[in-house]
């Protein structure tokens, strides 16, 4: 593959897809400065391999990928160059409407616009495709399907949290509804928190609740009309204890005043961080029950647990490499011009499931 990456942004998911994707082919990662950029590449293990540039040297080519990792307002500013220059997209953070808005142009333009493609959204969305196939279930049916994902500590603390990526965000983001199926009815949440409920995995108890809309993913996962929804929700997973360590912080989001958020959010970052010495953990389960009206029965789940290391924390890990695995689909031509989101077959689920358990990823 002769086509450049050009991987923007040197935050903490910029982990180890960036060294898959430098055992095949050239990779430029940027940053606001040219130092910035060659201490994240050295923090890879990845000088002499990966060029570091500054942001503003960034000129990609045609049929080259440009990857960004910076947060979500600067995704269009990136997407307008690639198109102007022919160059493919791709990112990790869901569809925006704006976003979306560019996909006839990619179309027209030759260009693959990728998204999706981290961990959630991105495996998330592999998993269930997974389990949708395998789902020997035919005819009518009932089905109840769950996808939970979240960054917790691998060491619990006594807030049941650490704080690994804008701490502000983490907050706004219990102030948005969630919307979803529940007891076969669309159900709305308007305060995500108020819905948590216990979940085991592997013996081990977990809280989880609802986020963002869970509906869109009902088609987007190919779940056959038949199917009756008993309950289909996506959403977040927390250590167990986490509703009670975060009252206090739920007390100032019933009554929301953005610069008290702003202030909440810098004193909980500064008392509850991510450092040096800390190792996160990821887990993600998502589970599928089909019963048919002819009194068969098919259910799956497949839980991902991972831990951080010396060489990546375990959400730079997870959210890289599968963005990796798309990127190679887009150089290999394996792609359609115009919008993806990550995979959107089970035989391309299953072509990415197997690159991340080559790189030692896989769910149980």
């Amino acid at each position: 593959m002769a086509d450049t990456v050009h991987w923007v942004g040197t935050g903490l998911s910029t982990g180890g897809g960036v060294r898959v994707l430098a055992d095949t082919t050239d990779v430029v990662l940027y940053g606001r400065t040219r130092d910035k950029a060659a201490a994240c590449v050295d923090r890879l293990g990845l000088t002499g391999r990966v060029t570091p540039r500054a942001l503003d040297e960034l000129e990609p080519g045609r049929g080259d990928v440009v990857v960004s990792m910076l947060p979500a307002t600067e995704h269009v500013r990136l997407l307008k160059l690639s198109l102007a220059n022919g160059s493919h997209y791709a990112n990790t953070s869901y569809v925006s409407d704006e976003i979306a808005g560019y996909a006839d142009a990619a179309r027209d333009a030759g260009v693959v616009l990728l998204t999706e493609a981290g961990l959630d959204p991105g495996i998330d969305h592999l998993l269930a495709h997974d389990l949708v196939a395998r789902a020997e279930v035919e005819g009518p049916a009932t089905a109840t399907f769950t996808s939970y994902c979240g960054g917790i500590p691998a060491v619990p603390n006594e807030f049941r949290y650490r704080f690994s990526w804008a701490p502000r965000g983490v907050l706004t983001a219990l102030l948005s509804p969630a919307r979803y199926i529940e007891g076969g009815v669309e159900t709305v949440a308007e305060r995500p928190w108020e819905a948590t409920a216990g979940h085991v995995l592997r013996g081990e108890r977990f809280e989880a609740y609802p986020n963002r809309d869970s509906l869109p993913f009902v088609q987007q996962y190919h779940l056959p009309s038949q199917w009756r929804l008993e309950r289909f929700v996506r959403g977040t997973l927390r250590l167990d204890g986490w509703l009670q360590a975060w009252e206090p912080v739920f007390a100032e989001l019933r009554d929301p005043d953005p610069d008290r958020i702003t202030a909440l959010a810098t004193d909980l970052a500064a008392r509850y961080p991510t450092t040096e010495t800390d190792r996160d953990r990821v887990v993600l389960a998502v589970a599928l029950t089909v019963r048919g009206d002819d009194g068969t029965e098919w259910s799956g789940e497949h839980v991902l647990d991972v831990v951080g290391d010396d060489n990546d924390s375990a959400m730079a890990r997870l959210v890289s490499t599968p963005l990796a695995a798309g990127i190679t689909d887009i150089l290999a031509g394996a792609l359609e011009p115009g919008l993806h989101r990550a995979a959107e077959s089970v035989d391309t689920a299953r072509r990415w499931l197997e690159i991340l358990a080559r790189q030692g990823i896989g769910a149980r």
